[in-house]
């Protein structure tokens, strides 16, 4: 999902701040593995998805790895094979186990994993307890990569429970509260030369930067993201029958896996349910759209006669105002409501319910350089045949959202948190 090469503000180079913060955010990990058994746990249901015990394990590599190993007088490592077993994609680093498998491990068991967090969390204290400032910027990446697996948990774990023919919730109960309708309007921008990118001391991931200008036309952007009710209609329309609706490769997509609506709808006694985090619901007209690629976002542009934005235009827009969002960090995908209308000209719903689909292909920024040694690997060679997203889900960290954050994914991807807002030319 991201990168690095920014470094942390100021304020986190006290060694009790950042040693509280690190306690929070590994905690914070394992109370979202709480309520699942050790068999919830270790089981991989798409090659794309990892066990719950491997996320748990491979944050756990990534600071013995980068910070642990080469900077702690003294340590030694937990067991020297896990340096493969829990390798992601880092090739720098050496071997690493195939992704596909990551489910066949069941050996070491959950208990042993988590003795494992436990020996890293308590290197990583007398680590931070040092206060080297030359540290930082890779304790900040270690934070916001494990943040990044915080999704990946429950969005993987949504997907495994999914393909269990009982619909089991991971947690019944959530607080839900009831969305009001209403109606999008069109935002307008004025085109010109406009600045994107990240830019300032707080931490961000290195392929938000160099902040940079771009060239814009004049374009309109929705209020609110496309809801369920929007791509029901859509849906009934024969969307998917559609072929002149599609992109060429999004068309052998719905022919190849029979696509009939979005991931995660079921038609049962006439009616469409949706398979959320506490369990199968009917639909929720008002609530966004979640769960459908960039094939069947691009397509729904199309069908409704406007377009996705570009990376570009969704991040000018979301920074003009004061940007609401919901921000339900439960992963039940089921938003909370807007206290208050949004004032007029101010993107709704931009952060915090699902992450937004756009026209834009995960590309390198101008003058982008991504970091050297093992973890300039984090972004840049994988920019190619991904499109960005933008904003942020209801599964993702409140801390962790922030305008400038491209995530990405291939275009046939629908396990994520994903929706869409329209865009037209103005």
């Amino acid at each position: 999902m991201a990168g690095h090469r920014r470094r942390s503000v100021h304020s986190r180079a006290d060694p009790g701040v950042l040693t509280a913060r690190f306690d929070a955010i590994r905690a914070a990990t394992l109370a979202l593995a709480e309520p699942l058994s050790p068999e919830d746990c270790a089981l991989q249901s798409m090659p794309d998805a990892s066990p719950v015990k491997w996320h748990l394990a491979h944050t756990s590599w990534f600071f013995e790895t980068f910070l642990l190993s080469p900077n702690l007088a003294g340590y030694r490592a937990f067991d020297p094979g896990f340096k493969v077993l829990y390798n992601s994609y880092y090739n720098a680093v050496g071997d690493k186990h195939p992704r596909a498998e990551r489910g066949l491990i069941s050996r070491p068991d959950h208990g042993t994993v988590l003795a494992y967090r436990a020996h890293v969390d308590e290197g990583m204290r007398r680590l931070l307890a040092s206060g080297s400032p030359t540290l930082l910027p890779l304790v900040e990446l270690g934070l916001n990569h494990e943040q990044q697996h915080q999704e990946l948990v429950l969005t993987d774990l949504k997907h495994l429970l999914s393909r269990n023919p009982q619909r089991p919730a991971y947690r019944k109960g959530w607080p839900l509260t009831p969305i009001r309708a209403r109606r999008p309007r069109w935002l307008g921008f004025e085109g010109g030369v406009h600045e994107i990118g990240h830019e300032g001391p707080a931490f961000a991931f290195d392929n938000e930067s160099p902040r940079h200008r771009v060239f814009l036309r004049d374009f309109e952007i929705a209020s609110h993201p496309v809801t369920h009710a929007d791509f029901l209609a859509f849906v009934e329309d024969g969307g998917y029958r559609r072929p002149e609706l599609w992109l060429s490769l999004g068309w052998d997509e719905v022919r190849a896996h029979g696509w009939d609506a979005p991931l995660y709808w079921e038609m049962r006694d006439g009616k469409w349910q949706t398979f959320t985090l506490h369990g199968m619901v009917a639909i929720d007209a008002n609530t966004p759209i979640c769960h459908v690629s960039f094939f069947e976002a691009e397509a729904f542009a199309r069908w409704a006669g406007a377009r996705l934005p570009t990376e570009a235009e969704w991040e000018v827009a979301a920074s003009t105002g004061a940007v609401r969002g919901n921000f339900l960090e439960s992963g039940a995908c089921h938003p909370l409501a807007l206290r208050d209308e949004p004032e007029p000209g101010v993107l709704a719903q931009a952060y915090g319910d699902v992450w937004e689909w756009t026209r834009s292909g995960y590309d390198p920024y101008p003058g982008y350089r991504p970091a050297e040694g093992a973890v300039g690997e984090y972004n840049g060679k994988f920019m190619c045949n991904q499109y960005v997203l933008r904003g942020g889900s209801c599964a993702t960290p409140f801390s962790h959202i922030r305008p400038t954050y491209r995530n990405f994914f291939p275009p046939s991807a629908r396990w994520q948190f994903s929706g869409l807002r329209l865009a037209r030319d103005a």
